[in-house]
């Protein structure tokens, strides 16, 4: 097993070279196959995935959700791939250029980042999304997926090799650990000298482990814990709609809203309201014991609660004194994710997206853009809270660093 996770890595190393110089034409062009051949293959596609569903054992409906592909799925992978094509490269761009005083002109040019290593679970779409990215900002990959989705990941990875070689690049570009056990995991975070930088994707269990085992360096995430502040004398309509909206739509992802603070001066007007439209969609509130004053019945929340990703219909709700206090309660119980304020104060909105901490801050709107694709990013390779090298939702740019390029004309140091 190490030899096969070694010879995988030399040959991504290998094949960076020629993705780094490959042009945009001939990245859009292999891109542009990958999603012809993914809609002409998506009946196989759908087979292997058969075989991947039937053999899962233990997961949830919800995993089982994430696991599944059909045409429609296949579909928007197509697309989002597409969507890619359409993105600036960022490759080779030129962010600043000056000039010293000896005449030497300095500048900073933007370049892959080499081999990146993707660790995931259950979503097979992730294995197009990465590749596509990945292509298209000019790195190699090596992407390892949960052996619950073995066999869909491994088809499409055949498929992008054959979409690779059609637009005359090498097909270990993209690679596939073919390998189930968690052993080959250990054994690809310990390849420092081939690859560049490990981006894990899924559980808070998983991230972990990897940060744990890791010799390479590591862009993660381990919790959403995303919060909305219902400022005083916010619009009630708006702060009802959006906060809905970021519990309820799809309360099983990471930026979906986990605590709910409200001022204490629109606590009485805007929480009853807001409760009994969440009851009525069956989300457990627990409250505070400022909240449960106005709202009666519902579970008092312990301190756990706060800070606490539920990834389910289940809502902690604590009424502060003032936007102070709101900023202070997310510094201490965030997880570096996702923040909104609902104001109608344009002072305080400034306020919250300057002293809150997060790698995404909004005003008046839903946690639920905190995304790639909603970001206009095209789709995203994950999302980070370390803020070495990216923060937020991470596209095409964050998969580059930058390098100083100089011109001179003869100078030498004194």
């Amino acid at each position: 097993m190490p030899s096969v996770v070694l010879e995988i890595a030399k040959k991504a190393k290998n094949a960076s070279y020629f993705i780094a110089k490959a042009d945009t034409n001939t990245k859009n062009q292999a891109l542009n196959y990958m999603a012809s051949m993914l809609e002409k293959k998506a009946k196989e596609i759908i087979e292997a995935n058969k075989r991947d569903i039937k053999g899962a054992k233990g997961l949830s409906k919800a995993m089982i959700d994430r696991l599944t592909l059909n045409e429609k799925r296949i579909g928007e992978m197509a697309k989002g791939i597409r969507e890619i094509i359409s993105l600036n490269d960022p490759v080779g761009e030129i962010t600043k250029m000056w000039k010293r005083p000896n005449g030497l002109v300095v500048g900073k040019m933007r370049i892959p980042l080499g081999v990146i290593g993707i660790i995931y679970e259950a979503r097979p779409n992730v294995t197009a999304d990465a590749a596509a990215l990945c292509i298209k900002s000019g790195n190699s990959v090596i992407l390892r997926g949960g052996k619950e989705a073995f066999h869909s990941n491994t088809l499409i990875v055949k498929i992008i090799g054959e979409a690779l070689k059609e637009a005359g690049l090498p097909e270990e570009i993209v690679q596939i650990v073919p390998v189930k056990e968690r052993e080959a995991m250990l054994e690809l975070l310990k390849l420092e000298e081939y690859i560049d930088v490990i981006i894990p994707r899924g559980g808070e269990g998983l991230i972990r482990f990897v940060v744990e085992n890791s010799k390479i360096p590591v862009i993660k995430h381990y919790k959403g814990v995303c919060h909305i502040f219902v400022d005083e004398g916010a619009d009630v309509d708006m702060a009802i709609n959006i906060c809905f909206n970021a519990k309820v739509q799809r309360p099983g992802v990471c930026n979906a809203m986990e605590t709910l603070l409200v001022h204490k001066n629109i606590a009485e007007t805007f929480l009853p309201q807001m409760a009994d439209k969440y009851i009525k969609a069956g989300v457990e509130l627990r409250g505070c014991d400022r909240t449960r004053k106005i709202v009666k019945g519902i579970k008092k929340a312990k301190e756990s609660d706060y800070g606490y990703e539920f990834l389910d219909l289940i809502l902690a709700i604590k009424v502060v004194d003032d936007i102070d206090s709101a900023i202070e309660h997310i510094n201490k119980y965030g997880s570096l994710h996702t923040e909104s304020i609902i104001t109608q104060n344009y002072s305080n909105a400034q306020r919250f997206l300057k002293e809150v901490n997060s790698s995404t801050v909004l005003v008046n709107a839903s946690t639920r853009f905190s995304d790639g694709f909603q970001l206009g990013l095209g789709a995203e390779i994950g999302i980070s809270t370390t803020k070495l090298h990216a923060f937020g939702p991470m596209g095409l740019e964050e998969l580059t660093t930058t390098k100083f390029i100089i011109y001179g004309n003869g100078q030498v140091r004194e």
